[in-house]
């Protein structure tokens, strides 16, 4: 597979977002004093390019041709790019996470919900990369064993990930493909911009895998016009993402903004206090908290509520059903705020 540059293969009349330096931001998220890179009506699908941050970060060596070389793959004009400009970020201060410029979308207001789903994804590159750092992710007194940073390189083959291991990488496991975007959100309010790996009410990066094509993330619009934006392409990820990573590799996303007006939103969801996902077959409340005990309840919490919202039950059955009858799935245990989501299959309630 050749790599997807920016602006190639791209359909005629699309509205598109590429991932240059100017479109991007690199380690925050855009906040409500953030000028829009593009303003689309509501139901507009905006074709997004996005970039991983494997291979591009300092403790990598800045220099993706180097960093890739020995895996003899292509590397995107675009990362290149990035690495090699001024893009304002502080490593060890700033996120890792490449995230598009904020797009603004018309008639979205203070207490509305904005819906974002995911139309297609297509991978850019054939390839993506796994990496504990820091002493972080589920175990970080024992990982990485040796180093400040340990990186492990997957292949995309035939819809699986193909990562080989072993003394001369002579064996290799094979897993299912699933790609999806980490990071979906809307600006925050104020002139300061957060950092990127913490997620919260406004989205961020919730590393949801369940965000495949075909759903929908709702987000409480917190200013005018949503300012909203994606980023952290990932083509797999375990729910856990024990490692720091999954397999992060960059993606060309198309996505669909969709305002629901507060009226509408509370008779369908109730008061949102965070994210909420819809896919074919769930509807995935979340809870997130740096303490993994308040995740879960504030996502068991916020399950109740959706049901007596969506289907008229009363507390007492909402969460006995949710006992009986929904999983509840931790999405990462390691980006500083933890996260948990639901899966209420909607044919229950059919």
């Amino acid at each position: 597979m050749t790599p997807l540059q920016r602006g190639v293969d791209v359909p005629d009349g699309a509205v598109y977002l590429p991932s240059s330096a100017d479109d991007v931001l690199w380690g925050r998220l855009p906040c409500g004093a953030d000028e829009p890179v593009l303003t689309v009506d509501p139901g507009t699908e905006v074709v997004i390019d996005t970039l991983s941050h494997e291979g591009i970060l300092e403790d990598q060596g800045r220099d993706p041709k180097a960093f890739f070389e020995p895996y003899g793959v292509e590397v995107l004009d675009d990362v290149i790019a990035l690495a090699a400009s001024d893009t304002a970020r502080t490593f060890g201060v700033d996120g890792p996470h490449v995230v598009s410029r904020p797009i603004a979308v018309r008639g979205a207001r203070v207490g509305d919900l904005l819906a974002m789903t995911v139309v297609e994804t297509t991978p850019r590159v054939p390839y993506g990369v796994v990496s504990n750092r820091h002493g972080r992710g589920a175990l970080p007194g024992e990982y990485p064993a040796e180093g400040d940073v340990t990186s492990v390189f997957a292949r995309a083959e035939d819809g699986h990930g193909v990562m080989a291991y072993g003394p001369d990488d002579d064996r290799t496991v094979r897993f299912p493909l699933r790609p999806f975007l980490g990071i979906m959100g809307v600006a925050v309010a104020g002139d300061r911009r957060p950092h990127s790996v913490p997620p919260g009410a406004h989205g961020g990066n919730i590393d949801i895998n369940l965000l495949t094509a075909g759903s929908t993330l709702y987000l409480p619009v917190q200013v005018e016009g949503a300012l909203a934006y994606v980023g952290d392409p990932h083509f797999a990820q375990g729910d856990g993402e024990v490692a720091l990573t999954a397999m992060e590799a960059s993606l060309r996303a198309t996505v669909r903004f969709d305002v629901v007006a507060r009226e509408e939103a509370l008779a369908r969801f109730g008061e949102l206090a965070g994210p909420l996902a819809e896919t074919r077959r769930y509807l995935v409340p979340t809870g997130l908290d740096e303490d993994l005990d308040v995740a879960v309840q504030d996502c068991v919490r916020a399950a109740i509520s959706l049901l007596q919202a969506r289907f008229g039950m009363d507390p007492a059955h909402a969460y006995a059903y949710l006992s009986a009858a929904t999983d509840f799935d931790i999405s990462q245990v390691v980006d500083l705020v933890k996260g948990v989501h639901a899966r209420i299959r909607k044919a229950d309630f059919a």
